[in-house]
């Protein structure tokens, strides 16, 4: 875990792992695009217009998503909804960029299907780079596990709180580790008394030590945000190879293939997603489980009830696509 990647020399300004790795995404993902669509674009600024306009709805979205998903934490201090200083950004909100761009692409009339298959690409290039600041900044973390590859985040990030309090959200009624009660209970930089658990100056040597080494040290977590990474950099090799082939068989004006209508990356992006999606929700311990009317899988976790409608949602394009194609090639 490393959420402060440095301070600007003579400024108090930090410059955070989670954002930086988040520039680097967004940029990463716009490269590409404007590389991949240059027989497409006629003018390579739109890309860079609607990338921006993407970028706004995306935070927009992502904010969005993450309030509505944790109302607890804002219900009582609506304000805060808007200090995105401290984090707190949901990548599936960010699926607001996708209409964003989309209305974009519709208002100057360029191919919508074939910008939106380099999209998928690019989308899962920035997913990968955006989850490794998940593993900088802590969150998004795994369950307890046992193998050879588990990390152990430090005191008082948001796999160890997890893991001392109780979390009745995840029918989980006791914590994972039973911390002594003096490792709570604080008076504040205001000098009002916070019963939540000790910063980490205001432990005693011997209390450090337990935290740091000791039996009360975090429990060694599944790294899910590098295997979240993993599979959206696997995907996005899966789709470019797709889409490579696609072109290729365009230009060949060969008869259609098995997902070779426009489009098809980006309907596969949210079946082959929604799949990862699913299966790694099992191994992360952060998410809620989810009971409502509106859940497809009571019990699951939000994102898994989401993976299972954006799976449904990629099998939809994919069917649709293809009857497009197929009567574009009738007529």
């Amino acid at each position: 875990m490393f959420p402060n990647l440095f301070t600007i020399p003579y400024t108090h300004i930090t410059v955070y792992s989670y954002g930086m790795m988040l520039v680097i995404a967004f940029l990463s993902a716009i490269s590409l695009i404007r590389r991949l669509s240059r027989d497409i674009t006629p003018d390579p600024r739109m890309i860079t217009n609607a990338a921006l306009y993407a970028l706004i709805a995306g935070v927009a979205g992502a904010r969005l998503f993450y309030v509505f998903h944790y109302w607890d934490k804002f219900r009582d201090n609506l304000p805060s909804v808007f200090a995105l200083w401290d984090g707190g950004l949901e990548q599936l909100g960010g699926l607001l960029a996708l209409v964003a761009i989309l209305l974009y692409l519709r208002y100057h009339k360029l191919p919508v299907r074939k910008y939106f298959d380099i999209i998928a690409v690019a989308l899962m290039l920035a997913l990968a780079i955006g989850r490794i600041g998940c593993f900088f900044s802590g969150c998004c973390f795994g369950k307890p596990a046992d193998v050879p590859w588990a990390v152990h985040f430090p005191y008082a990030s948001d796999a160890y709180y997890s893991q001392v309090y109780p979390d009745l959200n995840r029918n989980r009624p006791q914590p994972y580790i039973n911390l002594p009660a003096d490792f709570f209970g604080f008076n504040g930089k205001n000098g009002i008394y916070n019963s939540g658990l000790k910063p980490y100056d205001l432990l005693t040597d011997q209390q450090k030590n337990l935290v740091k080494s000791g039996q009360y040290r975090c429990l060694p977590v599944h790294p899910t945000q590098l295997y979240s990474s993993a599979a959206a950099a696997s995907l996005s090799l899966l789709l470019y190879l797709l889409w490579r082939r696609n072109k290729k068989i365009a230009l060949a004006k060969s008869g259609p293939k098995f997902l070779s209508a426009p489009g098809s990356c980006f309907a596969l992006m949210f079946v082959l997603y929604g799949i990862g999606r699913f299966l790694i929700e099992f191994l992360r311990d952060d998410n809620p489980f989810e009971y409502g009317w509106w859940a497809i899988y009571k019990g699951g976790t939000i994102s898994q009830n989401l993976a299972i409608y954006m799976f449904l949602f990629g099998l939809m394009l994919l069917v649709v696509f293809r009857r497009i194609a197929a009567g574009k090639n009738r007529s």
